[in-house]
């Protein structure tokens, strides 16, 4: 069985036949299958109401979540998944007394499945799916299958430094990560890898074009302009210049052997921050045991081995 992060199989065909009547869910819960649905509220003893067809739904609170049960979650993740799609086991479907059915589910079992059988069984390089949920000053917070979540630190997520992980994210926005590392069942997820080394990002520009970027840092030196996510280039210092603006820049020079790019700014202005698009990969695989974003005959060598 494949795990995703809670949304991805909502309006698929395969959910939709599923949840459509009672006898469906009655089935399901034969099979096994982990299906989704929307929860329609919580009610006062914090248990969902889902919305389905044709019966009363509901993820007891002990099933809402794994931990609640154990006291090591708060009720919190299960408030906050009212209007959100959640996954769920089907335990029984029953008559209700009153002409109608009830469905009791569970959403831990769900998770403890995705667990067992999926999250267990990654190690440090391995590519999954994940859909963002939450966005902190440190990092990001992302469903990694079946609700569960994992953190992916602000300086994980792009080769080029960002003051917030909103410069690149949306809550929801589904992406690609690589497993970093995990202790005991916590995972820790790295994201700049997949956005291609400084040789691939690099050979998009020429010089003598005329780009746009974002400056970055402004040193003593010279002031760090963002061209990708994974690089930046270096242009001299001017007055009025502020980290956060945006720029138009002149390329002068690109330098593999020094991995550098010699820039002249035109002009810089402060406009609204950009909505984030969907990040570009440029590694497809599945798995990766070293990423070097050093450019070959480089004197600096950085790489990240997994």
């Amino acid at each position: 069985m494949q795990f995703f992060p809670e949304g991805y199989l909502l309006h698929s065909p395969e959910n939709i036949a599923a949840t459509r009547s009672p006898a469906a869910l009655a089935e399901a819960a034969r099979q096994g299958a982990i299906l989704e649905a929307r929860a329609a509220l919580c009610d006062s003893a914090h248990n969902l109401i889902l919305d389905l067809p044709g019966v009363r739904a509901v993820i007891p609170r002990e099933e809402g979540a794994l931990g609640i049960r154990e006291g090591t979650v708060r009720d919190i993740a299960i408030l906050s998944r009212v209007n959100r799609p959640v996954c769920f086991t089907v335990t029984r479907v029953e008559e209700d007394g009153a002409g109608g059915y009830l469905a009791t589910l569970s959403r831990r079992a769900a998770q403890e499945r995705c667990m067992a059988e999926y999250i267990a069984a990654l190690a440090p390089g391995d590519v999954i799916p994940a859909r963002v949920t939450h966005l902190e000053s440190f990092g990001v917070f992302a469903d990694i299958g079946c609700g569960i979540s994992s953190l992916l630190p602000i300086d994980a997520i792009s080769v080029s430094r960002i003051e917030h992980p909103r410069e690149r994210f949306l809550p929801g926005m589904d992406i690609r990560a690589l497993v970093k590392s995990k202790e005991n069942r916590r995972v820790t997820l790295t994201h700049k890898e997949l956005l291609g080394t400084w040789e691939e990002n690099a050979a998009r520009f020429r010089a003598g074009e005329t780009v746009g970027g974002i400056i970055r840092s402004v040193e003593n030196y010279g002031v760090f302009v963002e061209l990708a996510p994974n690089l930046a280039g270096l242009a001299e210092v001017k007055e009025n210049i502020f980290p956060g603006q945006q720029a138009s820049v002149f390329i002068k020079s690109v330098l593999p052997g020094r991995m550098k790019i010699k820039l002249i700014i035109i002009e810089t202005f402060d406009a609204p921050p950009r909505r984030p698009e969907s990040p570009e990969y440029f590694f497809t695989g599945s798995h990766m045991d070293e990423f070097v974003y050093s450019a070959p005959g480089s004197d600096k060598f950085i790489s990240t081995v997994f």
